[in-house]
């Protein structure tokens, strides 16, 4: 769905997502990094379990939370990736402690 520009010669970086390593530009957000990679994104709401991918991009609807470095509920538009970054699409309601 998303593809990155030819033109983008920005330094690459290696996140993780849900442990599998994955290619990101320095720059980039999570969500961005997401979507551009073509990782499932989706993150499921914790009472209906509906699919939710990242839409305003710009922190106003919460559809991209993520577990970024052990701390849940982070917005994944928010946050710009840092080599080695641990991410976990997070799945239903927060668990306690994270």
């Amino acid at each position: 769905m998303f593809k990155r520009s030819e033109q983008d010669k920005r330094p690459q970086l290696q996140i993780f997502v849900d442990g599998v390593a994955v290619a990101a530009r320095q720059g980039d957000t999570v969500s961005a990094a997401l979507l551009a990679s073509g990782c499932d994104a989706r993150r499921s709401t914790a009472v209906s379990g509906a699919p939710r991918l990242p839409y305003c991009m710009m922190g106003v609807c919460f559809d991209c939370l993520v577990t970024i470095d052990g701390v849940g509920n982070r917005q994944g538009c928010l946050v710009p990736v840092a080599e080695g970054m641990q991410i976990e699409i997070q799945k239903g309601k927060r668990e306690i402690g994270r």
